[in-house]
């Protein structure tokens, strides 16, 4: 049973060439014994399963069979369980079970749990989609997995790719103190603007390497999020799906912005507790992004609403993207992985409860006395900095 799902691991782990080696893996504590990769779709979570199968391996050919990569797309679940496989990859000398698409697995969380306890020398490690409960709400295995997100590619890891060259990433505190002398150093090696605007286009997602359709495969997977992030696994009826693309739509059409909830109501003809909802689920997918005032959050209404990341503002060929919108979109995503971002007058962000940070796409004309991310500069000057330069944080 075990040699064919062996035969097909090989396979795909000698294939693999992840584009990158992520930063996400040397962050993860590998000793963990339940370990979540939570991330949204198509930012290369398979990848990175592939890719730590395949580093495993190299280092420790001897122990090859004792790490196994299985996708739950495989027929054999549907009349078997994860915890009778796990039973056999133990009894056959497995240490190391990599599991991918969980979410298509009924009883995931609850034998996740029963591996965890039944087999203490298995260590497990799967990856999410962002709209599965993990920790809060989840009593199978929310004091268990240890969970860490893989995002899209950086703007650092994008020239890094695209230029074949190494990048180190920089902390927040190290760019806002000394964002001259970093952006020099980077600057000797290459020219980020001239780079900039297509990452913005299609530098998030690794299939933007990959294939000279980007714009049709982002669709697919926009589309992929709605109809199995949302309805599947937030087991929400088929029947509403029209009314979410609807919104999404609507929402596409105008981000960055603040949040009409009656007029999206009258639009997609429902409540406008449903419109909350809808948007927590499309946050949640990785689709929006919402900034909220320090203190409030869901199921209040955010002070404005952002797409997730730069390369959803091109989604919708019919609307021209202002420069700004871009820029802003750019720097949240870049920074709310890691950093705290609320909405605050007269700024366009509050980082982290202790600065303001404002975001141009043009060198601003009056003086300025606080930090300014600008998005049309290589190299800044005291509180003026790079927008670029925030796509090195990871």
């Amino acid at each position: 049973m075990l040699e064919s799902f062996y035969q097909t691991h090989d396979y795909l782990v000698s294939h693999v060439k992840p584009p990158i080696r992520r930063m996400l893996m040397d962050e993860v504590n590998w000793d963990d014994r339940l370990i979540a990769i939570k991330g949204g779709r198509g930012v290369g979570k398979t990848d990175f399963l592939l890719g730590f199968a395949k580093e495993w391996q190299a280092k420790n050919p001897e122990k090859a069979k004792q790490i196994l990569y299985v996708n739950f797309n495989n027929f054999y679940f549907t009349q078997h369980t994860l915890y009778e496989f796990a039973g056999e990859f133990v009894k056959a000398g497995g240490r190391r079970l990599l599991l991918d698409q969980a979410f298509k697995y009924r009883n995931w969380s609850k034998e996740l749990r029963d591996c965890y306890y039944h087999y203490p020398k298995l260590q497990i490690v799967f990856v999410a989609s962002p709209v599965m409960r993990l920790i809060e709400g989840n009593q199978d295995i929310g004091n268990l997995v240890k969970m860490y997100n893989l995002r899209g590619f950086s703007f650092r890891e994008y020239l890094s790719i695209k230029l074949q060259i190494n990048l180190r990433s920089y902390k927040l505190e190290e760019i806002l103190n000394d964002h001259e002398a970093i952006a020099e150093q980077i600057v000797a090696r290459v020219h980020p603007l001239e780079h900039f605007g297509e990452y913005l286009e299609k530098g998030y997602y690794p299939m933007g390497f990959e294939t000279n359709s980007f714009q049709d495969q982002l669709l697919k997977i926009m589309n992929m999020m709605l109809e199995v992030d949302v309805l599947l696994i937030k087991q929400i009826d088929v029947a509403y799906l029209g009314r979410l693309r609807t919104l999404l739509y609507m929402l596409m059409s105008e981000v960055p912005c603040g949040l009409n909830v009656t007029k999206l109501a009258e639009g997609i003809s429902t409540s406008r507790a449903t419109v909350m909802n809808y948007i927590k689920c499309l946050k949640d997918a990785r689709l929006l992004n919402l900034l909220y005032t320090d203190g409030k959050q869901f199921p209040m209404k955010p002070s404005r609403v952002y797409m997730q990341n730069p390369n959803l503002c091109f989604a919708l060929p019919s609307r021209d993207v202002t420069a700004k919108d871009v820029s802003e979109t750019f720097f949240y995503s870049a920074l709310h992985g890691t950093h705290k971002l609320n909405a605050i007058e007269n700024a366009s962000f509050w980082v982290d409860r202790k600065m303001r940070i404002d975001v141009c796409a043009t060198m601003p004309k009056k003086e300025i006395f606080r930090y300014t991310a600008v998005a049309d500069i290589e190299v800044g000057k005291n509180k003026l900095i790079p927008l670029w330069l925030f796509g090195f944080l990871y």
